[in-house]
């Protein structure tokens, strides 16, 4: 007896179906998996039998096979325990033939007791079946809610296989999980934190709306306790919100990294990642044996936090270059290549020293000038070229500190400005694929869509010839100044859009000499 059933399985963070053909025949019990399994996947006969037995059903005595198709892609991971034990209960006859199962997936791993656990990417795997043209699909009870935000396909949240095998043969029906979308809605914009908590500062708070209004990377440097990780960490609360796109996406690749929290269906915040300076390489930008993403892919539609930026080392750091300028991450492993989405805001934090107190105006730095130039040489030449706007934050006096700012911006009056600005670059750039804000932009962008007049032009010239710049820094000077003139609603970069943008360039020479 053949039958042939569906599930999925991951590559990246997208999902592919499996047929999953089961082969029962009447001789010498024998039981094997074929179709380029893993271990995990080879296990799953001993779990699916076991589980049978413990689920009240005779496993049958044949000889069967069960092949993963397409037999070249090598399956992973224990999400097939389910449709293979499915389409063998369909061999033996367990499972009614009347059962149509033909527009069905099933996922899930089986415990030996029956009950069905929890896997990674359900969501990837569920777009997968949609877009297959299957109609139905089971997944454990916890991952019911994240794959229910796929539009177009029921979802049946199982706990065990007795359930399952009811559900079939038509005796007792499974309630399907239906999306809650107004939930994503009112969430997508809660936060506990805001930019009205942070004292004085106003520079930072300036050029932190710029950095969020253009997507530009932004360095904050200063010494301890001045608010960096405080402006960072609220950076998500001005940033516009997740559209239900960028949710999906963003979901998809916490699912595949099993970061998801459990029952969780959306994410509805953009992520904020914030790894300690002693993480290596492969953990950054992500791999492994059977790669897994990195922070730079959790932080997808979000931000990256590197408090400490001189303490990474250089060979974790350098791993960024090329993910900030691709806007994805692939690794190649012998097994294959898989792609992973990292398009996000890169903030760091440092102090201007190791002590922390270079150019304080009461505290002394105990640093010699080549232990200065020591230090901040730890960030190399070419990550600098990929941050648009670096900002000094000066230490706080007790009376800025203690004062009751009664005018203080609240997170959502800022967002206002930079959603406004965003939409402003959105419509400009509508014709260009794959940019959606102004620190995508090119040199052919930049000449494109910056437009100066002749007062911001000489500026610009007087300021290339005084400070020696480069033609990045000309490129970073243009992207930033384009995003203040949206900002202010101007279609023309005016002089005093292009002098705020060489402000927010002026550390360079302070601290790394260009």
């Amino acid at each position: 007896m053949l039958s042939t059933v569906y599930s999925a399985g991951i590559a990246g963070i997208d999902g592919f179906i499996v047929s999953v053909e089961c082969d029962a025949q009447e001789r010498l019990g024998n039981f094997e998996i074929v179709g380029l399994p893993d271990l995990a996947v080879k296990e799953a006969k001993e779990r699916v039998r076991t589980a049978a037995y413990n689920s009240g059903f005779r496993f049958p005595a044949h000889t069967i096979t069960v092949n993963l198709a397409p037999a070249d892609r090598k399956k992973e991971g224990s999400a097939f325990d389910v449709a293979i034990l499915t389409g063998i209960f369909r061999c033996a006859g367990i499972i009614r033939h009347t059962a149509d199962l033909s527009r069905a997936c099933f996922l899930g791993e089986l415990s030996l007791s029956g009950g069905i656990r929890a896997v990674r990417g359900a969501l990837s795997m569920c777009v997968a079946a949609k877009e297959a043209g299957l109609t139905e699909i089971f997944v454990p009870a916890e991952n019911a809610a994240e794959a229910a935000a796929v539009a177009g396909i029921t979802v049946y949240p199982l706990t065990d296989m007795r359930t399952l095998v009811a559900h079939l043969n038509g005796e007792q029906r499974i309630a399907p999980t239906q999306a809650d979308h107004a939930s994503f809605a009112d969430a997508v914009l809660h936060s506990t934190l805001d930019f009205a908590d942070v004292r004085g500062q106003s520079m930072a708070k300036r050029a932190m709306e710029i950095a969020a209004a253009g997507g530009h990377n932004i360095l904050l440097i200063g010494p301890p306790g001045t608010g960096k990780s405080m402006l960072a960490k609220r950076l998500p609360t001005i940033l516009p919100p997740l559209t239900f796109d960028e949710a999906i996406e963003t979901t998809k690749v916490h699912s595949v990294a099993g970061t998801l929290q459990a029952s969780q269906s959306l994410l509805s915040a953009r992520p904020f990642r914030s790894p300690h300076h002693t993480m290596s390489a492969v953990s950054l930008v992500g791999g492994g044996a059977n790669p897994t993403p990195g922070e730079v892919s959790l932080a997808h539609n979000g931000v990256l936090f590197l408090d400490e930026l001189p303490e990474f080392p250089k060979t974790v750091t350098d791993t960024l270059r090329q993910p900030l300028e691709d806007r994805r991450v692939t690794i190649t492993r012998a097994s294959g290549r898989v792609t992973f989405p990292c398009s996000f805001m890169l903030v760091g934090a440092m102090n201007p020293c190791r002590c922390g107190y270079f150019g304080h105006p009461t505290k002394a730095c105990t640093c010699s000038p080549n232990d200065v130039k020591r230090y901040v040489s730890r960030i190399s030449g070419p990550l600098l070229d990929r941050i648009d706007i670096e900002v000094e934050l000066p230490s706080l006096s007790y009376d800025e500190l203690s004062a009751k700012e009664a005018n203080a911006e609240t997170s959502a009056q800022v967002r206002a400005r930079v959603i406004r600005a965003r939409a402003v670059a959105a419509e400009r750039m509508a014709s260009e694929k794959g940019i959606f804000c102004n620190a995508q932009l090119d040199a052919a962008g930049i000449r494109k869509y910056c437009t100066a007049d002749s007062a911001a032009t000489a500026l610009l010239r007087g300021a290339y010839d005084s400070m020696g710049l480069s033609a990045r820094g000309y490129d970073r000077i243009m992207r930033v100044a384009r995003t203040v003139a949206d900002l202010e609603g101007s279609e023309i970069i005016r002089a005093p859009h292009i002098a705020e943008a060489i402000q927010l360039r002026s550390l360079d020479r302070k601290y790394w000499g260009n």
